[in-house]
């Protein structure tokens, strides 16, 4: 049975170091200290946002719905992703200038509380109560 592999020392939590590979058809062993890829150094909870982020291809609608998280907890965790692979996140492009109301109304367009066609018509009616 095959475990998964420490990535931190048990004692001190130092990242561990690869000093040995072996392959499983003929156990061939190499020794040397070897290079991790980054993608290795992340924990078990960044390790499966990944793998699902990337499952769904990046979309955050279906990686918040396979996490059940929410939109701004799925930016979080992207965020955390990737300085921990040791980059520094974009910052968030500053948002338009939405009144309140249509942002509400964007909101339930969203999540399925409106059709298309009410939350148009909404928008109408608030422009115009301007």
């Amino acid at each position: 049975m095959a475990y998964p592999m420490p990535t931190r020392c048990p004692a001190c939590q130092t990242a561990m170091q690869v000093t040995e590979l072996a392959c499983p058809q003929c156990d061939t062993k190499v020794q040397g200290t070897f290079t991790a890829p980054a993608l290795f150094q992340l924990n078990p909870e960044q390790a499966q946002f990944v793998e699902v982020f990337l499952r769904c291809r990046g979309n955050f609608k279906e990686v918040e719905r396979e996490l059940k998280i929410s939109y701004p907890t799925v930016r979080a965790r992207l965020d955390q992703v990737i300085q921990a692979l040791g980059y520094t996140p974009a910052p968030e492009a500053a948002p338009a200038d939405i009144p309140a109301e249509a942002g509400e109304v964007l909101d339930a367009l969203g999540s399925g509380e409106l059709t298309f066609e009410e939350a148009l018509q909404r928008l109408k009616e608030d422009r115009l109560s301007r």
